[in-house]
């Protein structure tokens, strides 16, 4: 039996309440608590009837969602836990529970071969490796990157239902070498992750303009009631990204054919690891190093990861390209001297 967000919010309140052995719950002080609970978390001012509580006891003390709560009367009014060390979010994954969520895991690992379920890919492993811990009781063995209280991660939860709902916003954005905030209406419509940085993706409400907006120079987010959403039909979600590496696209930019040249060692890591889906190897040499090339917008990210490899690759062209990463490497190299 799935229980709703609010019915979640009355079990977690009646717990709290029964856990409680300072105080003496009578049937009306839970609903009491309950009405309380829901106007403070989602704002509903229409309250539980009681008739809703005595329902939930019930359930809390059946096994329909696995609580089996002690919940006892006493003195023919009150009620309290028998034991005053239970909690229902003290309880351990059932057998039951824990083959169910192997289950869904293992349909899931099924899916991971269509490309519309690659990204799941994590996701899967992070529950695979959470299913061990709890029935294992080890430490985890799958560690993924993250960047602890990153500024702007706030903001994804509110921007994904805004997006979802097709509201428009008054954005307060700050970019980095400016001294005072921007304010802009836009229309949302993605947000992407890019090396533990988040970015909204939106359009100007007075030209249509597609702005990227780093979550972390976002001031503040205001819903715009009197103007209706507009879709970017320019901006293709699916297929975006595919010609660049990273989040960067300038206006009618269009994919050009990069061709680099990698040292023996930097060429067997590149094979594995591409640095962009539209590459290929165009030549193997003698001495392990070889030539490949990308299809794809020149942007400020291509650079950044040209210039990560060091001296193991070089653009062999555009030529624009090339000179470009060739001044930006000699600039470098005079902050050393």
């Amino acid at each position: 039996m799935p229980a709703n967000k609010n019915a979640l919010i009355r079990y977690k309140t009646i717990d709290n309440c029964l856990r409680n052995r300072y105080r003496r719950w009578t049937i009306d002080d839970l609903v009491d608590a309950c009405c309380d609970a829901l106007y403070d978390m989602e704002g509903i001012s229409k309250g539980v009837s009681l008739r809703t509580v005595q329902g939930d006891l019930q359930i809390m003390r059946s096994d329909k969602l696995g609580y089996y709560a002690p919940i006892e009367v006493y003195d023919n009014k009150y009620y309290r836990y028998s034991d005053p060390n239970y909690s229902i979010t003290n309880m351990p994954m059932s057998q039951n529970d824990y083959m169910l969520m192997q289950e869904a895991v293992d349909v899931l690992r099924q899916l991971q071969d269509f490309d519309q379920f690659s990204e799941a890919a994590d996701v899967v492993s992070r529950l695979q490796d959470r299913l061990a811990i709890t029935q294992k009781r080890r430490k985890p063995i799958i560690h993924f990157d993250s960047v602890a209280d990153l500024k702007g991660l706030r903001l994804l939860n509110p921007l994904y239902n805004h997006i979802a709902c097709q509201q428009t916003l008054q954005i307060s954005y700050r970019p980095y070498k400016a001294e005072q905030a921007l304010q802009m209406t836009v229309y949302p419509y993605l947000l992407k992750e890019y090396r533990n940085r988040w970015f909204l993706f939106a359009s100007k409400c007075e030209d249509m303009a597609l702005q990227t907006l780093a979550l972390d120079r976002i001031v503040s987010v205001e819903v715009v009631e009197n103007i209706p959403w507009r879709e970017n039909l320019n901006f293709d979600t699916e297929h975006y990204f595919d010609d660049i590496i990273g989040v960067t696209k300038p206006v009618g930019a269009k994919p050009y054919a990069v061709t680099f040249w990698a040292s023996p060692t930097t060429c067997k890591y590149i094979e594995t690891k591409p640095l962009h889906p539209s590459q290929k190897l165009l030549k193997e040499n003698a001495d392990g190093s070889g030539m490949f090339q990308i299809e794809v917008v020149i942007n400020l990210e291509m650079f950044s990861v040209f210039m990560s490899y060091g001296s193991g690759v070089r653009i062999l062209s555009p030529e624009k390209a090339a000179n470009y990463l060739k001044g930006i490497l000699a600039d470098a190299v005079k902050a050393y001297e």
